[in-house]
Parts: C-alpha cells; sequence; structure tokens
C-alpha cells in the first residue's frame, strides 16, 4: 500500500486555488474535467513532494459541504513559518493558531479544512507579530 492522496470538497474552485496554490505555495500537478458527471479534480502538491496530494473535487452543481472539523487536518512541513504564515496573512487568510513557538500554526481552508503547517527541522526563533496574537476559532 501507498498514500495516493486526500480529497477535499470545494464550494469554488477558483477561491479554493487562491488558498491551496497561491497561499500554501502547491503546484498543480493534474486536472480533469468530467463532464458527464459535472465535476472537476485538480490534483496539487508540494514542490519536490509530488507523492503527498490534495485532490480538490468541485461538483459543478451547487452543495451544502458543511463544517469539516470532522476530517481531522492536513500537514505540511514548511521551509519558514513565519514567512508562510505572513504571505497567508497577506492574502487575508486568519492564522487560527499562530506560530508563537517558531514550530507550528493552522489554518483553515475556505472550506473549513483544517490544515496543520509544521516548520522544517528545528524552530525558528519565536517573534512578533506572532507571540502577541491568541488562537482564534477552531483549528
Amino acid at each position: 500500500m501507498r498514500y495516493l492522496h486526500t480529497m477535499v470538497r470545494v464550494a469554488d474552485l477558483d477561491h479554493a486555488l487562491l488558498f491551496w496554490r497561491d497561499g500554501l505555495g502547491l503546484a498543480e500537478i493534474g486536472r480533469h474535467e468530467h463532464a458527464a458527471g459535472r465535476f472537476t479534480l485538480v490534483f496539487l502538491a508540494a514542490p519536490g513532494d509530488e507523492q503527498a496530494q490534495i485532490e480538490l473535487t468541485w461538483n459543478w452543481d451547487a452543495e451544502d459541504l458543511g463544517g469539516g472539523r470532522n476530517f481531522g487536518h492536513v500537514a505540511y512541513a514548511v521551509k519558514d513559518i513565519h514567512a508562510c504564515c505572513q504571505r497567508l496573512r497577506e492574502q487575508g487568510i486568519l492564522i487560527n493558531r499562530p506560530p508563537r513557538d517558531g514550530r507550528m500554526a493552522f489554518v483553515r481552508s475556505p472550506e473549513g479544512i483544517s490544515v496543520e503547517l509544521l516548520q522544517e527541522g528545528a524552530a525558528l526563533p519565536a517573534c512578533e507579530p506572532w507571540l502577541s496574537l491568541p488562537n482564534s476559532g477552531s483549528w
């Protein structure tokens, strides 16, 4: 057995790609349009780590997707957690659990999927603005 991907249903594909691709920096490695089934699949992966994939599934017909917390979370190691969180913050994405420890943060996708960001290697030195930011919402 080997890991293939994690599937996340999205309500708005363009909005989801702003988070997963433009915010987190994942690369699109495949896209499949299924006109007969009325859905699109977009496969994303961290550059250099194409074996760990996220499959965004967008059903063309509107549907209520509900929560997402019961899903758990997707986790990614990042080279610089402070820079990653700053890039997300500049895009208006709430950092639910800031990287006060220089090691771990949590954010949520537009669909409410919890995403854990972990500093690759040793924790970075604690610094502002992260030290002063409280947790927000659930993560």
